[in-house]
C-alpha cells in the first residue's frame, strides 16, 4: 500500500486507520532522512516516538493530536505543504502541525528565539506535541547526540529545551514531570 492509498481513506476511517495513514505519510516524506545522532536512526522513529509519548506518558488519546504529532516535522523538514496535510488529514491537524512548525526561511538563531517566545502562546493541544518533542530531543541529546556536538553544545540545547518546556508547563502534569525527569538525567550524564 502506498502513502497515497493509505491517506485517501483516512477521513472518516477508524482511529487505527487514521494513525497508520499518518505514519505511512510521514515515513514516506522522511524516507531519505536520518536523525542527527551518532546512531543515525531513521527519521520516522522520532515523530512516532513523540506521538507514542503523548499517549503513554501524557495519557492523551485524541486522534488529531496524535496524527499531528506524527506529522509535526513534515512541513518543516520535507517538501510537504500545509495544503497536502489538509487534503489528507483535515484542517484541525494542519493547524496543529503549523503551530509547531518553524519558519525555515529564518536563521537558526531567530527560529530558536521565536520558538521560545511563542511556546507559552501555543494552544493546549500544540503544547502537548511541543513538549513531547522536546522530551524526545533531550533524551537524544543525552544518549544519541550528533557527533559534532561538544558537551557545551549539548548543555546549551538542554537550556533551550527547558525554556520551551517552561512555556508549555501546566498543560499536562505527567508530561511536565517526564520532561523534568529526562532533563535531570541528561544534565547529570552530560555534566
Amino acid at each position: 500500500m502506498s502513502a497515497d492509498d493509505a491517506q485517501s481513506g483516512s477521513k472518516g476511517a477508524s482511529t487505527a486507520a487514521q494513525l497508520l495513514a499518518a505514519a505511512i505519510f510521514s515515513a514516506d516524506r522522511h524516507r531519505d532522512q536520518r536523525r542527527k545522532g551518532v546512531r543515525e536512526t531513521p527519521y520516522i522513529n522520532h515523530p512516532l516516538e513523540v506521538s507514542e509519548r503523548i499517549v503513554r506518558v501524557g495519557g492523551v488519546d485524541e486522534v488529531e493530536v496524535l496524527i499531528a504529532a506524527i506529522l509535526h516535522d513534515t512541513i518543516e523538514d520535507t517538501e510537504t505543504t500545509a495544503a497536502e496535510i489538509e487534503r489528507h488529514f483535515g484542517p484541525t491537524v494542519t493547524a496543529l502541525v503549523l503551530e509547531v512548525t518553524d519558519d525555515r526561511s529564518l536563521t537558526w538563531m531567530e527560529r530558536k528565539r521565536l520558538e521560545i517566545e511563542h511556546a507559552s502562546g501555543l494552544s493546549p493541544r500544540a503544547k502537548l506535541i511541543k513538549l513531547a518533542d522536546k522530551i524526545c530531543n533531550v533524551e537524544d541529546t543525552e544518549s544519541n547526540p550528533p557527533s559534532s556536538w561538544s558537551r557545551q553544545r549539548r548543555r546549551d540545547y538542554l537550556d533551550f529545551a527547558e525554556q520551551i518546556a517552561l512555556g508549555c508547563r501546566g498543560n499536562n502534569a505527567p508530561l511536565d514531570a517526564e520532561f523534568v525527569r529526562v532533563l535531570t538525567s541528561a544534565r547529570a550524564k552530560i555534566g
